[in-house]
């Protein structure tokens, strides 16, 4: 009995394992430029098939997620479902704009994702979660709240005393030429007033607004911070920017670029913060060591070790050596 039972349950082994072990996690395409570092930091990078982000244009994505080396890279815009299904694609994020029904027809789980705040940003780490499907995927998610409210809360409670009349009005620049700036009701406003300062850009509404540098000398920021991705040479009195108050005072910046763009649509928002606060309020701030805290954010929530060189070319939206 017992030799005609080996061979049965060796053949049937399969049914003792956990169930978690028998269905493979479906491969993902990641469709929308900054959500693949979302992925990433949530564990799921060696799943990633099919990416729309350029090795050139995200170094130190491909640096801390080198498994996405292997995923193949389409143009952006709408995917091409073939595509998807041939390279055994089951869960696809997509940017807001493209229509989930075509993929989900073909039996692949889309999602639909973007962010303009850090309530939806939270949301679409919320909704990035459960649609990977892992506990540790949801538990960095609730790391990572934990560590942005402590973040903004001791932020807030170190520049509460300056009066909102006296807090650096801020310039953000997400191109130089031609001029586009970030106004109100964006995720750029919203860490320039967490981090103790206010928009310069009266009455825009909405990212990357055309703008004259004639309307630049009337708003006269006390701070510009022009955008990691930016190659054009920084605002300067030689270039044309002369009579503009932050220039003349030597208030101009180059945002850092980690992953993705620390400014706009990226977790490193947490980092973004702490950085402008410094900026902006360097006589409150003198204490924290922005090298220091950035090897520790890579470390904790995307499990690199960053070296003290590797954190100073971040701060300087510089690419790994």
């Amino acid at each position: 009995m017992l030799r005609i039972l080996r061979p049965l349950v060796a053949g049937l082994g399969f049914l003792l394992l956990p169930i978690s072990s028998q269905a493979a996690q479906p491969k993902i395409a990641d469709l929308w430029f900054a959500h693949n570092a979302v992925t990433a930091m949530l564990g799921g990078a060696d799943r990633i098939a099919v990416t729309v982000c350029d090795p050139a244009l995200y170094p130190w994505l491909y640096r801390m997620a080198p498994q996405m080396k292997g995923a193949k890279l389409i143009p952006n815009g709408a995917p091409n479902v073939e595509d998807l299904l041939a390279e055994g694609v089951g869960l696809a994020f997509v940017p807001s704009s493209v229509p989930v029904e075509p993929i989900r027809s073909v039996g692949i789980d889309a999602h639909a994702l973007s962010f303009d705040s850090v309530a939806t940003m939270l949301s679409a780490l919320d909704e990035t979660a459960k649609a990977l499907g892992t506990a540790s995927a949801a538990s960095e998610v609730s790391d990572y709240k934990t560590y942005l409210r402590h973040v903004t809360q001791s932020i807030a409670n170190r520049i509460a005393a300056i009066p909102q009349d006296k807090r650096p009005r801020v310039l953000h620049i997400n191109n130089i030429n031609p001029l586009r700036v970030d106004g109100r009701d964006t995720i750029i406003d919203e860490w320039i007033r967490l981090s103790g300062g206010r928009n310069a850009a009266d009455g825009l509404t909405g990212n990357m607004k055309p703008v004259s540098i004639e309307q630049v000398l009337a708003w006269q920021p006390d701070i510009i911070i022009v955008g990691g991705s930016v190659k054009d040479p920084l605002p300067s009195a030689q270039n044309g920017w002369a009579g503009v108050k932050a220039v003349m005072d030597g208030r101009v910046y180059h945002n850092p670029m980690g992953v993705f763009l620390w400014d706009r649509y990226s977790t490193e928002f947490a980092l973004q913060l702490q950085w402008a606060s410094k900026l902006m309020a360097p006589q409150l701030f003198q204490d924290v060591d922005m090298v220091q805290q950035t090897k520790d954010f890579y470390r904790r929530f995307f499990h690199y070790e960053l070296s003290d060189g590797d954190a100073r070319l971040i701060l300087a939206a510089k690419p790994p050596k």
